[in-house]
């Protein structure tokens, strides 16, 4: 091994127990690596070190086992379904160190033999709230919060008048209560239980938040480039999502100053201006592929000189990359509403959604950016 990678390794244990880092000593239990394997391949990926006290001083490990094929055991054996860990051996000072790098992984959510399902907060591992393992589920579309019935709902928190147009769009007309409620259990508006389902209070509902708090927008334009800046405007979106995102899209553009002089009696606009298709895309893709189980936040959408930022609760689904995002590949945490919205025109499908916003972010001669940050996915619009 290089001096250089050494002195890596050594700088990684030096910087102690992170989100992405752990450390055991030789006489670790492989439960409890099976544990921080699963914790890690359920977050973001991390990097076990064995032979390294909690204090990261470097007690090393002997040669009494077989630590790759005792790793693999584990990562097959301990863990479901199992999971693909890199297992490197290295010697620094004259100690052994075994190094266990597992990624973020493709099929969660991961439990251990014990049928614990571990998440990484901080520089600990701990079993996952009954929250955090309904939205690992959701990441792996073994489950739709959109189906979800909401309590203390039925049929009188719909707007009748906007399921009666939406329906007549397919020569659907709707004559009594029973018709009604046989039809929108039918396409997952109502639960069995008469119910109504998440995606049927934020397609229909009269006034959704009541019942989803933070199920809206919130707009907030500053006078120049960071949070503590003069605040310009700030307003918060509320109602199902066609309203919300129609009226987003109005504040958006109002917002939109443009630089301009005037040359021979003749106003010229100066800075460059994205379409409106721009905008009207990434709002969609916050309202329609946000994570609605994530109570505590709303859509933000923060306004600044240079930029603007589009920012919706939950991260992709376990099988979709930023890359692949950018590529076409299109997913669906929230089938139910997708579906609606289609039908509404707001979206295609095709994912030819994202690939168009970097067309014409690159036209323009910027580079959007595309970002997870913790339970956040983030759109950002160069503005200068």
């Amino acid at each position: 091994m290089t001096d250089a990678a050494v002195n890596k390794i050594k700088a990684l244990i030096k910087q102690g127990e992170n989100q992405f880092l752990e450390f055991k000593e030789q006489k670790v239990h492989p439960d409890s690596i099976a544990k921080e394997m699963a914790a890690f391949a359920n977050t973001q990926g991390g990097t076990i070190l064995i032979g390294v006290t909690d204090q990261a001083e470097i007690c090393g490990v002997d040669d009494s086992k077989n630590w790759e094929e005792w790793v693999a055991n584990i990562s097959r054996q301990n863990i479901i379904p199992a999971i693909q860990a890199d297992c490197l051996i290295v010697e620094i000072d004259d100690k052994k160190i075994v190094i266990i790098d597992i990624p973020k992984g493709s099929d969660k959510p991961y439990q251990t033999n014990k049928n614990l399902y571990h998440i990484r907060i901080g520089s600990t591992s701990r079993v996952a709230s009954q929250a955090e393992l309904m939205r690992m589920f959701q990441h792996a579309g073994m489950f739709h919060y959109d189906l979800t019935g909401v309590e203390n709902t039925s049929l009188k928190h719909l707007n009748m008048t906007s399921v009666s147009s939406y329906f007549q769009r397919y020569e659907i007309d709707i004559d009594d209560e029973k018709d009604v409620s046989s039809l929108l259990i039918n396409t997952d508006v109502l639960t069995d239980q008469k119910k109504v389902t998440v995606a049927g209070l934020l397609l229909f509902g009269t006034y959704p938040q009541k019942f989803l708090k933070n199920a809206s927008i919130s707009y907030a334009h500053f006078a120049g480039t960071g949070l503590n800046d003069e605040l310009i405007d700030r307003q918060v979106i509320e109602g199902p999502l066609a309203f919300q995102i129609d009226t987003a899209l109005s504040v958006v553009k109002h917002n939109i100053m443009e630089a301009s002089t005037i040359e021979k009696a003749k106003r010229v606009v100066k800075s460059k201006r994205y379409p409106d298709k721009v905008f009207r895309e990434l709002l969609v893709n916050a309202c329609v592929h946000r994570n609605y189980s994530i109570h505590g936040s709303r859509i933000r959408i923060l306004q600044f000189d240079d930029r603007i930022e589009f920012i919706s609760p939950g991260r992709l689904p376990n099988t979709v990359t930023i890359e692949k995002l950018k590529s076409g590949v299109s997913y669906a945490v929230n089938p139910v509403i997708v579906k609606f919205m289609e039908n509404l025109r707001y979206i295609d499908k095709l994912g030819r959604g994202i690939p168009m916003v970097c067309h014409e972010t690159r036209r323009l001669g910027f580079e959007p950016v595309f970002q997870e940050a913790g339970e956040e996915f983030q759109a950002i619009l160069p503005l200068q």
